[in-house]
């Protein structure tokens, strides 16, 4: 299936020098980056578990569409790295090896799939409809648990694994997956009237 173009490449300037278009993804992937540190900043303990409720998963969710694969996943890394390096970019200001290591450590292996998964199906279009949309953002979320939950394992859970890792999030990730495949359509939707008022005025 041919891959078409993700909706931030389609503000993309069309006649720049290479090392412009560089600098363009490059500025991409940071504010990729800085959209998931935003997203961290919404965080909500649980009690039972070492595992906040975020928004980290909707910015992930946004980020890998809005990309695509390739940027998506480097925006996913660049944000890993800046916390491995001590940057206080995770949940509640978390930070460092520990947190990279640490219980919620499979879920960041999680946002890099995720987004790779995202980004690749909505290069070929699946962020143009809700409901494909909401597909793609399912197999993401999938893919973020399954990481996670691989990862989490590791540790002592008194509330048991799925308790501690998987069932008080999943009304959350159902609302960020009507959310998410909401917005991106309406992107699309907005971009294309933009495009026509364009056209009427030339």
């Amino acid at each position: 299936m041919p891959r078409e173009i993700v909706l931030a490449l389609s503000f993309r300037p069309q006649q720049r020098a290479q090392r412009g278009m560089l600098a363009w993804d490059l500025g991409l992937v940071a504010a990729g980056s800085l959209l998931i540190a935003l997203g961290a900043r919404i965080s909500v303990p649980l009690l039972w578990t070492s595992v906040p409720i975020t928004g980290q998963t909707l910015a992930v969710m946004l980020v890998g569409a809005l990309l695509g694969s390739t940027r998506g996943t480097l925006a996913v890394v660049a944000y890993i790295a800046e916390g491995a390096a001590g940057i206080p970019v995770g949940a509640n200001g978390a930070a460092g090896v520990a947190w990279l290591v640490g219980p919620t450590g499979g879920y960041l292996a999680g946002f890099v799939a995720a987004a790779f998964v995202i980004g690749s199906l909505a290069e070929r279009g699946w962020d143009r409809t809700p409901w494909w949309a909401a597909a793609a953002m399912t197999l993401g979320t999938i893919a973020i648990f399954a990481c996670g939950l691989t990862w989490l394992a590791r540790f002592p859970q008194p509330a048991g694994l799925l308790q501690a890792g998987l069932i008080p999030f999943l009304p959350g990730a159902i609302a960020k997956i009507v959310l998410a495949s909401a917005l991106l359509p309406a992107g699309w939707k907005l971009l294309s009237w933009l495009d026509r008022a364009n056209t009427d005025r030339s």
